[in-house]
């Protein structure tokens, strides 16, 4: 079976190919097709999706709610440790740190980093994560952790 970064090379060489993964995406973790993600990297150490403003994921002040943001930067480190994990191990989020910094009034960027050092400091594996407004205001930034041990 082809792995989620072979499936994203794959498809995104071809036109329309980051919808279609974007959709592909959102139907692996349901969930996350309530915030209409677009995919925009995916890469070892980096994923970043877009969430467009719409009305599904507004709140009463019509600003993006902060629980689509987090679900945003889970879905973007998501696809960063899909491209990240080692093969022979396996990686499950344990918790999530985040500081809600200024209103998220646009469509948000949410980015997710890590570094090798972070992985080498595996079971524990921390991952940065910010929510970006489209003029460049970190709205929402925080860590993830992920719990990363060897497949049995």
């Amino acid at each position: 079976m082809p792995s989620t970064l072979d499936l994203f090379k794959k498809l995104t060489a071809l036109p329309q190919g980051h919808r279609l993964f974007s959709i592909a995406f959102s139907q692996k973790a349901p969930y996350f097709a309530s915030i209409h993600p677009r995919v925009q990297e995916m890469r070892p150490h980096l994923g970043q999706v877009l969430i467009p403003k719409r009305r599904s994921v507004q709140n009463h002040i019509g600003t993006v709610h902060a629980i689509a943001a987090c679900n945003g930067l889970e879905a973007a480190m998501g696809l960063l440790a899909e491209a990240t994990c080692p093969a022979d191990m396996r990686w499950l989020p344990k918790g999530m740190e985040v500081n809600y910094l200024a209103k998220s009034t646009t469509s948000l960027t949410c980015i997710a980093e890590t570094t090798e050092a972070d992985w080498a400091a595996a079971p524990d594996v921390p991952v940065r994560v910010k929510a970006v407004t489209s003029d460049g205001t970190v709205t929402v930034e925080g860590l993830i952790h992920l719990w990363v041990t060897p497949k049995r």
